[in-house]
């Protein structure tokens, strides 16, 4: 099922882009991620790849003929292969068109990111097992998992159209939320503004309507990951989300990180994909040798804090937990197979959010919620402040890497939102 490694997962490689070979890259040459790009707010969206501090525009470079980011993802595997495996030469020392490429590299600081594709759907699932037992707990503490939650990957319909890039700014949402007990709700700013730490897969080539996908051929139709800050307004989801789920509470913004680190890219830091010992195993059209021995990816994540007051000291913020893709129950392929699996037509640029990743232990609690249990306590920050939910002027960083013995790290980049106080009204 994983990408087969190659020559351009070589730890040796090293780039004729000095930047690129110092250890504390998230951007080596063997990472190459994908992303679109800009000078200024004039300028069409063109597409790069990460090097080190630059970007490499590939059709300057003579790497793609066109700026067609769908058609790139939705290429075939091997021929996804084939264009890595150019970009790879291309970027090493010792490429005597070094001088030419060089025309062709931007200095990531001059650069504005963009969307690294059109998102048409967004579905945003519930598949860190330790996320949901945690917020469970706070909802439900007789029946914190529901009976279904170990059978199928839980998701909901979110919204495509309020999705950005980091870096963002995302503006404290108005909503309605429930009032003085006995008394109506109230509408008014969000009080309880929170942090999601998930990652998100982008699908590459989609389905025909009424076609679904298999297990074994499920990653031929993901094309990468990025990391997933789903806001979300705890008060209003908490008075809206029954029956149907979440809607206003969420809908108001997502951040992404701007690069997708492909398959490709990730093949060396492929696990298996685990269960609890007791737990049942998958139904048959979500189970797959393949997937049981390849099918998680060992991916470290991280959440930073920092407040004003720590940005104005130059204070680089406090990390709040630490917590592992291989804390989803659900691995990406299951997510994606049964999405389609009703004949659902998935499309290229879809966006599939893991849900939050918590840690096993409260203290990898991978939101705000969990970390304060709800509220009821406030975390104590390193300059003497405390938090419970979000204030205005917070920044949330979320960083994810991947490492593994003789393999070279790579990361996913920043994913940076600041909150910034809710609209007037009239």
């Amino acid at each position: 099922m994983s990408t087969l490694i190659d020559e351009t997962h070589d730890p040796q490689l090293q780039s004729w882009v000095a930047s690129a070979n110092a250890p504390e890259t998230d951007f080596p040459i063997q990472n190459l991620p994908y992303g679109r790009y800009r000078r200024d707010d004039a300028a069409p969206w063109r597409i790069g790849t990460a090097i080190g501090a630059h970007i490499l525009d590939l059709e300057q470079a003579g790497l793609i003929a066109a700026q067609d980011m769908p058609a790139l993802m939705r290429a075939p595997r091997r021929g996804r292969a084939a264009l890595r495996l150019a970009i790879s030469r291309a970027l090493r020392a010792g490429n005597p068109d070094e001088a030419r490429l060089r025309a062709a590299l931007v200095p990531q600081s001059q650069a504005q990111m963009g969307l690294p594709c059109e998102i048409g759907d967004y579905t945003d699932f519930y598949a860190g097992i330790h996320h949901a037992r945690a917020a469970g707990s706070l909802l439900r503490p007789g029946e914190p998992l529901l009976p279904n939650y170990r059978w199928l990957p839980v998701g909901y319909h979110g919204r495509a159209s309020s999705i950005a890039a980091s870096p963002d700014h995302v503006r404290r949402p108005w909503g309605q939320r429930r009032g003085p007990e006995s008394g109506p709700p109230v509408f008014e700013p969000s009080a309880r503004l929170d942090y999601e730490l998930e990652l998100a897969w982008f699908v590459g080539a989609g389905n025909a309507r009424g076609e679904p996908i298999a297990m074994a051929g499920a990653e031929d139709h993901l094309f990468g990951v990025v990391l997933l800050n789903d806001w979300s307004a705890r008060d209003i989801q908490a008075w809206e989300y029954q029956p149907l789920g979440p809607f206003l509470g969420k809908s108001f913004a997502s951040t992404i990180s701007p690069w997708i680190v492909t398959l490709e890219a990730l093949a060396p830091f492929r696990v298996p994909a685990q269960r609890p010992a007791g737990d049942p195993q998958p139904l048959a059209y979500l189970d797959s040798l393949a997937n049981r021995a390849a099918g998680a990816v060992d991916l470290h994540l991280e959440v930073r804090l920092q407040t004003a007051a720590m940005r104005a000291a130059g204070h680089p913020g406090d990390r709040l937990s630490q917590s592992a893709a291989t804390d989803s129950y659900w691995t990406a392929a299951q997510l994606l197979t049964h999405h389609a699996s009703n004949g659902c037509n998935l499309r290229t640029g879809d966006l599939l959010g893991t849900g939050t990743l918590s840690g096993p232990p409260p203290a990898q609690g991978g939101s705000l919620l969990e970390l304060s249990l709800g509220g009821s306590r406030k975390l104590l920050l390193s300059n003497g402040e405390a938090r419970s939910f979000l204030e205005d002027g917070d920044c949330v960083v979320l960083t994810g890497s991947c490492m593994r013995a003789g393999y070279r790290r790579i990361g996913l980049g920043e994913c940076r939102g600041t909150v910034e106080p809710a609209s007037r009204r009239a």
